[in-house]
């Protein structure tokens, strides 16, 4: 039996939602393991004189929850 956790990230790019979302998810990577997968929540923009100047993509991003070996089987 696996848990599945998931946490809300909000990425941030000057080029685009995409770029956003990728940066979220490789910074998430960086201390969670076993990535499962991401659900586009929004897609957001800071806007100044007229133009985007940042795009900013919030994430929900599932990953599977560890369990020391030691415990499984205890209640």
């Amino acid at each position: 039996m696996s848990t599945i956790k998931i946490i809300e990230l909000v990425g941030n790019s000057k080029k685009s939602w995409q770029d956003a979302a990728e940066r979220a998810i490789h910074d998430a990577s960086e201390s969670l393991r076993h990535i499962q997968g991401v659900d586009v929540i929004k897609q957001t923009a800071v806007v100044e004189e007229g133009r985007i100047k940042e795009y900013r993509t919030t994430l929900h991003v599932a990953f599977l929850v560890e369990h020391p070996s030691h415990l499984i089987g205890t209640k």
